[in-house]
């Protein structure tokens, strides 16, 4: 689990939530100690929050007007409405109206593996539809949930780790009860976003750690199903505005990277392959040479 260890590890936080790196307050960010974190919406305002990757999954009680766009889609809400985030679809939020509350909780993709619940849920799949709009009834229900979970995090009861888990469990479960929006909407002319997203979370992707950040989205394919688009959609897109196929700026990508790790790292050969996303070594010596003529070991000496 992970646990606020730094400034950097809160700077992170508040960006997968949205907030401005400026807000720097542990006042406002309520841990158990590193397993679940929560803030409450009306903590901050932003006008837009572009999509930031990161290494947290997000369950959020939005309450305030506001559209939330995706590559080729967006829905406006403008009721109450449980969202359910994954870190590797991008999104980005435009509020409409300047009151903005609710609550949000984040928590790491290890924790989600780990909690069956949670893992065996549609709503962190990628392609899910991730909102649900409430009722006054569903609102209030899951406001006393969130609440209940602000007030146990800062307790010195002993099993509150547990609890809280207990309290998610409870929103998921009412969630589970609910039937998602299908009012999504769809933009007239995508490429440009859609290319523009794709190519920001190739970017997100780096630098990569062996350990704790390996290479997730690997191909096509992957990318496409983050943005929730068919690949051969994503081709076109792509094709049409850089005259590079999406392949192509995955290897750039990936080379670049690569060079950057064989010079300025003391990793093995095998940890940069790896962190890559390459099974084998072997596999990597191949692309790396295919790519640029040279093999890892030259590029290194």
């Amino acid at each position: 689990m992970q646990d606020i260890k730094s400034i950097e590890d809160l700077i992170e936080i508040q960006k997968a939530c949205g907030i401005s790196s400026e807000l720097i307050d542990n006042s406002t960010l309520h841990s158990d100690g590193g397993t679940i974190y929560i803030i409450r919406r009306e903590d901050f305002y932003n006008k837009q929050v572009p999509y930031s990757r990161r290494d947290f999954f997000k369950i959020s009680l939005m309450i305030g007007d506001g559209t939330l766009c995706y590559a080729s889609k967006g829905i406006k809400i403008d009721q109450a409405a449980l969202v359910f985030f994954n870190p590797l679809v991008p999104y980005a939020w435009e509020t409409v109206s300047e009151n903005q509350s609710g609550y949000c909780c984040l928590f790491t993709e290890e924790f989600v593996t780990q909690n069956k619940l949670l893992n065996d849920s549609p709503f962190f799949k990628i392609g899910a539809d991730p909102v649900f709009f409430l009722s006054e009834q569903q609102k209030a229900t899951l406001s006393i949930l969130f609440e209940k979970m602000l007030a146990e995090i800062g307790s010195e009861y002993r099993y509150k780790s547990l609890l809280l888990q207990n309290y998610l469990e409870l929103i998921v479960h009412e969630a589970l009860k609910m039937k998602p929006s299908d009012s999504y909407f769809t933009y007239t002319d995508a490429s440009t976003r859609i290319t523009n997203l794709f190519l920001e979370l190739l970017e997100r992707q780096f630098p990569v750690d062996p350990i704790k950040h390996p290479l997730k989205l690997k191909a096509a394919n992957d990318f496409a199903c983050s943005l929730s688009v068919h690949v051969n959609h994503l081709n076109r897109a792509v094709k049409e505005i850089t005259n590079h196929t999406t392949s192509w700026h995955i290897a750039d990508r990936v080379i670049r990277e690569a060079r950057l790790l064989l010079k300025n790292t003391d990793w093995s050969i095998a940890d940069v392959a790896y962190s890559l996303g390459f099974e084998y070594p072997a596999y990597f010596n191949s692309f790396f040479k295919k790519q640029t003529g040279l093999t890892p070991l030259i590029v290194r000496k």
